[in-house]
């Protein structure tokens, strides 16, 4: 799956622990993240606890795709801050999956909270390697 995540890979996103029902992703704040205040935009805070969602859900060895998520920011993230995204399975019926995502800072501070919402697609073929 990250042969082919460009999105991940083009935002500076990093999985450094994987398994069945979890999943860590790191990504530091760099300028291009940043909005019009100068903090990292919520968007990009999104794509780091989805993509930990991601590969969380995807370690079972089904292809998972989301059908819907929501995110608290709670509060900013700094350029150069290193922000990690901590996925945890919660539920897993049947094809439907509910993970909880904490993104922190490198002290810990939890920079937002998402939780998403996932359905397994099993036979999807993954596209080709980029």
């Amino acid at each position: 799956m990250r042969a082919t995540d460009r999105a991940a890979r083009a935002a500076g996103v990093t999985v450094t622990d994987v398994g069945p029902g979890r999943a860590v992703a790191t990504m530091t704040v760099g300028p291009d993240h940043a909005n019009g205040h100068g903090v990292c935009h919520g968007g990009y805070l999104f794509l780091l606890a989805d993509a930990a969602m991601a590969y969380a859900c995807n370690a079972h060895g089904v292809s998972t795709l989301a059908t819907g998520a929501d995110i608290a920011f709670l509060r900013p993230a700094r350029a150069g801050e290193v922000l990690s995204a901590e996925a945890v399975e919660r539920s897993l019926a049947g094809r439907s999956g509910l993970y909880d995502v904490t993104v922190r800072t490198g002290d810990g501070t939890a920079v937002a909270e998402f939780r998403g919402r996932t359905r397994q697609v099993p036979g999807l073929a993954p596209p080709p390697p980029a």
